[in-house]
């Protein structure tokens, strides 16, 4: 039930990513950071940010991929985040079926992970179905909308034919989450470059993997480690 639900709620995104295929942009960070840190620049970060938070609806796709990729020049960024509740967030995620007592709790975790990571992808799939599930549909909306247009940040930054046009991304997880997207199942991941590999079963699918992104990612770890 909460898998279909969910396929369902993303259907258009599929269909809008394949029709924006042919005119992805390579991301250029250089550009990116020097924008967002132009107080004077519609892009600027605290503003954009601010927008985004208060459920700013008139945000553009320029404006979602300067908050998602611009996050990795924010000092919080963290390339191997966890969600603070992500053990109990888990146990509802197994739920065969879940209570209507449940359903607060869920928004109440899945918004204190969303405080900590305002890109967490699969908390705003989940408080899109569960918000509908509450009669709540303004606040589904407003969380599907915000999934989606990070997702087409994503897809707006390559094909994922090869790593020179990987799906730019900043974190682990978003892979996969793009994945479950379209019910695609990966065989194996591998590092190739400075991109994440998904290879998937050979004939199963029109292609037979995906590459991501995962420079500002290894820059990161690489900065931690230090």
């Amino acid at each position: 039930m909460i898998r279909k639900f969910l396929y369902l709620t993303v259907l258009l995104l599929t269909i809008t990513s394949f029709a924006q295929e042919a005119s992805f942009k390579v991301p250029d960070y250089k550009a990116i950071e020097k924008e967002i840190s132009d107080k004077k620049s519609p892009f600027y970060y605290p503003k954009l940010m601010e927008r985004f938070v208060s459920n700013d609806t008139l945000l553009t796709v320029d404006d979602y991929q300067h908050l998602y990729l611009g996050y990795v020049f924010q000092p919080k960024y963290n390339a191997f985040w966890k969600s603070p509740d992500e053990e109990k967030l888990r146990e509802f995620y197994s739920k065969e079926k879940l209570e209507t007592q449940d359903h607060d709790e869920i928004i109440k975790l899945a918004n204190h992970s969303l405080s900590d990571f305002p890109f967490d992808l699969r908390q705003l799939n989940f408080l899109t179905y569960i918000y509908h599930l509450k009669g709540d549909d303004k606040s589904s909306d407003l969380a599907s909308l915000k999934f989606h247009n990070i997702m087409n940040a994503i897809f707006s930054s390559g094909d994922g034919k090869q790593c020179e046009t990987g799906f730019h991304v900043i974190l682990v997880e978003h892979e996969y989450v793009m994945l479950n997207v379209f019910e695609i199942e990966s065989k194996s991941q591998s590092l190739v470059d400075n991109c994440d590999y998904l290879s998937f079963e050979k004939g199963k699918y029109n292609v037979d993997g995906i590459y991501f992104n995962i420079e500002k990612m290894l820059e990161n770890e690489s900065k931690a480690l230090k």
